[in-house]
C-alpha cells in the first residue's frame, strides 16, 4: 500500500514538474519572440517643436524638416565666425560631427583657427535657399558669404555649401563638408 501512495505522489510531482516546464518554455519562447520585436522595431523621437511643422527623427530615417533645421543650424554655426570666437566655434562644430570623421574635420579646423586668431577677419554667411535629400542625406546651403575686415566688408560672393550626414540610431552627425564650384552655384 505504501508502495502505491508513494506512486501516486511522485506521479504528482512529474505532472507538477511536467506542467512548469511547458510554462517556463511558453514564457522563454516568449520573451525571445518580445526581443526580436524590440529589436527590430523602429525607434522615434518627436522633437520640441521650434517651426510650425511636426519634426521627428526615426530609426526609419530623418525627416525632410529636420534636416533643413539641422542644416540651417550647422551652416550658420559653420560659416559665421570672428577670432573672438574661435575656439568657440571649433567645439561647437566638433559636436556635430560624426566621431568617425572627427580626427580629420579638427585637423582642417584648427588650420582655420591658426590663420585668423588675432587677425580682424570675420565672416558671415547669409542664407538664400537650402535643400535636403532625406534619403541620401545630403543638403545644400546656398547664400551670400561676406568677409570683414574690422567693420569693413571686403567681399560678398555667392557660395553653395553642400554638408554630408551619418544617421546612426537616433542620432544625426556631419560626416561632411564642402563648398560647392563656382559653376554649380550659378546653375542653382
Amino acid at each position: 500500500m505504501r508502495a502505491q501512495v508513494a506512486h501516486e505522489q511522485a506521479q504528482s510531482y512529474l505532472r507538477q514538474r511536467n506542467r512548469l516546464a511547458v510554462l517556463a518554455s511558453a514564457a522563454g519562447l516568449a520573451a525571445i519572440i518580445m526581443s526580436g520585436f524590440a529589436m527590430t522595431k523602429s525607434r522615434e523621437i518627436v522633437l520640441v517643436p521650434v517651426t510650425a511643422q511636426q519634426i521627428s527623427v526615426s530609426t526609419a530615417g530623418v525627416t525632410a524638416p529636420y534636416l533643413e533645421l539641422v542644416t540651417r543650424d550647422t551652416a550658420l554655426m559653420l560659416l559665421n565666425r570672428s577670432p573672438q570666437s574661435l575656439d568657440y566655434w571649433m567645439d561647437e562644430i566638433l559636436k556635430v560631427a560624426d566621431p568617425a570623421t572627427h580626427g580629420r574635420l579638427k585637423a582642417e579646423l584648427v588650420k582655420i583657427v591658426e590663420e585668423q586668431r588675432g587677425s580682424d577677419i570675420s565672416q558671415t554667411f547669409i542664407i538664400r535657399a537650402l535643400t535636403v535629400d532625406p534619403a541620401s542625406l545630403i543638403s545644400t546651403a546656398t547664400g551670400t558669404l561676406k568677409t570683414f575686415v574690422g567693420a569693413q566688408v571686403i567681399a560678398s560672393e555667392d557660395r553653395v555649401f553642400e554638408f554630408s550626414w551619418s544617421q546612426r540610431g537616433l542620432s544625426l552627425a556631419l560626416t561632411g563638408f564642402r563648398r560647392l564650384p563656382q559653376d554649380k552655384s550659378n546653375k542653382d
